[in-house]
């Protein structure tokens, strides 16, 4: 049973247990509540404990967790909607409910003893963590000893369990295996002071020569390539290429979307007022039209990426190679897409938009923070397409 404070128990957040269809719904809940905290949030750098309670009380937690674990073993194309709707309110708290859903359904890789120990006490229980293998980890009889340091590990300070990865030396080599760690074995460091996602409270995480047992540890390529050790849901059975990005591109969705939203009651009012031709006195009705036009245009078309990836995520085992590292590119070019949307508009916003008192410069630091991210850079996600066309071709050798 969750006994921090913070985020309540679970029977508090959670009476019955999600049902299709209900997490999009839900999201609607967890808007409204984020976005009236953002401001202060933003401030404090840390999720409002109201806030994240009702991103549990939502489902995200639970989202990908197995059935048998009482989630959902849900959808990538619904959680991307959901988590756009709580972006459009604030794009932190939606990229905190997107670890949380994603590094949950990684725990899901774990053998069903270790899955069965991580949700003992529900399927909300909040995993966070990383992938970057910045941890070491030795064998010994019945585990591992586990030490490491990891950077930028969103709402960890909610956290129960952290999953992380690190290099481990075998008689070939080196290897990457994932280890899930409780919230006892690991120490919490106060470093996250960014400009943009500020509220993520994405601090580092510390282990220290902590016992690991072979039940909470999978190889780092069966998460990679989508092969769960004890689940068959296609959550778990798709590979990591078709499905990473979606959990950082849709809060950066969210934030255009809301950009816009903050953004079109200032430019219909300069709209209806200004000159209708340019040249004479003040900015014309032409600047305004064209760009809340190009900025809606553009927010659209990152949807359409995000929901044919989502959609195509939700095959599980049947993507392929080349749909799998379309995917990636998508992600990568709808993010790119949404920080050109919000970009416009905050140049067009005037100097009241410019305001710390206004919601859009948050969006505006937000969105561009979350562009940042490894998993969105579009080289690297173009390379990987790039590969996988000429590999899909047939050798004109």
């Amino acid at each position: 049973m969750r006994t921090n404070n913070d985020v309540g128990t679970v029977e508090e957040t959670v009476t019955s247990p999600q049902k299709a269809g209900t997490l999009l719904s839900a999201a609607e809940d967890v808007a409204a509540l984020a976005g009236d905290q953002a401001a202060r949030a933003d401030e404090t750098r840390r999720l409002d404990p109201d806030v994240m309670k009702v991103v549990l009380g939502a489902g995200f937690a639970r989202h990908f967790v197995p059935v048998e674990h009482g989630g959902a073993a849900g959808t990538f194309t619904e959680l991307t909607e959901a988590l756009v709707t709580v972006g459009t309110a604030c794009a932190a708290s939606s990229w905190s409910a997107s670890i949380v859903a994603g590094v949950g359904r990684m725990a899901g890789f774990l053998p069903a003893e270790g899955r069965a120990e991580v949700w003992k006490d529900g399927p909300d229980a909040v995993v966070v963590g990383s992938l970057a293998p910045l941890g070491r980890a030795k064998a010994v009889p019945g585990g591992w000893r586990l030490s490491g340091t990891w950077p930028s590990i969103s709402v960890v300070d909610f956290s129960d369990w952290a999953l992380v990865r690190a290099v481990v030396a075998d008689s070939e080599g080196q290897a990457l295996r994932v280890f899930v760690v409780p919230r006892a074995g690991y120490e919490i460091q106060d470093t996250w002071s960014n400009v943009g996602m500020r509220a993520t409270g994405s601090n580092t995480l510390v282990v220290d020569d902590v016992f690991v047992p072979d039940a909470r540890t999978f190889e780092g390529d069966d998460l990679f390539q989508g092969r769960p050790r004890s689940s068959s849901a296609a959550c778990h059975s798709v590979p990591l290429q078709a499905v990473n990005g979606l959990s950082f591109a849709a809060p950066a969705l969210g934030a255009a979307r809301g950009a816009l939203a903050v953004w079109s009651d200032y430019a219909t009012a300069k709209f209806r007022s200004a000159p209708r031709e340019p040249g004479g006195p003040g900015i014309s009705r032409g600047f305004y039209a064209t760009t809340l036009a190009r900025a809606a245009g553009e927010i659209d078309m990152a949807y359409l990426l995000l929901d044919r990836a989502g959609r195509v995520a939700d095959r599980g085992a049947g993507v392929t190679p080349l749909e799998a590292a379309r995917n990636t590119r998508d992600c990568a070019l709808a993010v790119e897409t949404s920080v050109t949307a919000v970009n416009r508009i905050f140049a067009a916003a005037g100097t009241s938009g410019h305001s710390t008192a206004s919601s859009l410069q948050r969006f505006w630091r937000d969105a561009n923070a979350a562009a940042t991210h490894i998993g969105l850079q579009f080289e690297p996600a173009a390379m990987a397409y790039a590969s996988a066309v000429s590999a899909h071709l047939p050798d004109t050798k």
